[in-house]
């Protein structure tokens, strides 16, 4: 039989001999309330339990049974005590070993953005910021700190490129947090590398001036820093510059790609969010020339793309696929750009048929004004109706 006063009487047990009044005064709170706790009459708020646990010395018990008393579920129980075990190891110092766990949960969880459904990154995200976010509250040697600042202004980044995926516009305020951490941080490198991947935010919500801004900035923060940040913002600097019509200044930004590019080092030349790779750079180059409607030199520079990408990299294939798609409108092929569309989608796995690549998808549509009546554009038109992640 469980025990609903858990609570109280737990709070009973570590007053001892002090008075309610005392216990009171230590948890800033008044006497009636802590009476009220003890007979059961009222129930802690989670500020409360956590001031008369630091009062009482109870080492994360009153927490505990706040958060989930014995009456509540096994789950519910079981994450209160994770909660509390955290909490009691983040009380002490940081280890080298704990600070490159850290290090390496967020590396794994870039090179996931390549491979993982964006629902299940997100909620694996959430959670390591919370576990990560209690480490960040207690107090660390500068240099250990620093290095803590940095996974959390990654987890931010990501948490804000997931989101965009998703198509939620909270990613704004999480390119701005991620921003904050990172110069807390004061770290170049991942300033930049934020403000790349925020350029693409402004890109999809059809800001080309501002994308290249931001895509420009990116590039001046590295200071020549041989980092991710302009090799990622260069092309799409170039992709901005192909939708407004200036071919020149697409083509120069394109220069600047190939050479941040080969300055990389190859461990950052990796399939994720914190990399920058030939694949990619041959997939923006390939979008850079479809909107400049250069098909022949986009179809080549798919090609290539295609042959680099792993077959599990399901977005950014089916982006290129959207592609070669846009490149068949232009050259006056509505009927195969429609195909071309459809299969695209349908050939993804439903937990990949995100918001973005349905915006990909209309976009395509858009370029078929005929569409509807081909057999080819209706199919495509019917497949675009239905919810991102449906098929």
């Amino acid at each position: 039989m469980t025990d609903d006063n858990a609570f109280g009487k737990a709070l009973r047990r570590l007053r001892g001999n002090r008075s309610v009044r005392d216990v009171a005064h230590l948890a800033n709170c008044g006497k009636s309330y802590v009476s009220d706790l003890e007979t059961g009459r009222r129930s802690p708020t989670p500020a409360i339990a956590e001031a008369l646990d630091e009062a009482l010395d109870a080492g994360g018990e009153l927490k505990r049974l706040a958060a989930a008393p014995p009456s509540s579920p096994l789950a519910d129980q079981a994450a209160a005590l994770r909660s509390g075990i955290l909490d009691a190891i983040a009380a002490g110092p940081m280890t080298e070993a704990s600070v490159e766990d850290w290090e390496w949960t967020v590396a794994r969880q870039g090179r996931a953005t390549r491979y993982l459904p964006e629902q299940e990154q997100l909620r694996q995200l959430v959670a390591e910021f919370g576990d990560l976010q209690r480490v960040l509250a207690r107090r660390h040697p500068p240099a250990v700190r620093r290095r803590l600042l940095v996974a959390a202004a990654g987890l931010s980044g990501l948490l804000a490129l997931t989101l965009l995926k998703l198509g939620d516009e909270s990613s704004t305020s999480w390119w701005r947090t991620a921003r904050s951490i990172a110069a807390a941080a004061e770290d170049r490198a991942t300033v930049s590398w934020l403000y790349a991947h925020e350029a693409y935010q402004l890109y999809y919500n059809n800001d080309l001036h501002g994308a290249v801004e931001l895509a420009v900035r990116a590039q001046h923060l590295a200071g020549g820093l041989p980092c991710v940040g302009p090799a990622l913002a260069a092309p799409l600097e170039a992709r901005a510059q192909a939708r407004r019509g200036r071919e020149d200044e697409a083509a120069a930004a394109l220069t600047r790609a190939e050479s941040a590019l080969g300055r990389l080092d190859e461990s950052d030349q990796v399939p994720s969010a914190f990399g920058y790779s030939e694949s990619q750079l041959r997939f923006h180059a390939g979008n850079a020339w479809t909107h400049i409607q250069r098909t022949q030199r986009a179809r080549e520079e798919h090609d290539r793309a295609l042959l680099l990408y792993p077959p599990d990299d399901h977005t950014d294939r089916a982006l290129i696929g959207l592609d070669r798609a846009m490149c068949a409108a232009l050259d006056g092929d509505p009927a195969a750009a429609a195909e071309q569309a459809t299969h695209t989608l349908l050939a993804l796995p439903e937990q990949h048929r995100s918001a973005l690549i349905f915006y990909r998808a209309r976009d395509v549509a858009a370029k078929v004004p005929d569409a509807r009546s081909l057999p080819e554009g209706r199919m495509l038109r019917d497949v675009l109706e239905l919810p991102a992640g449906e098929g």
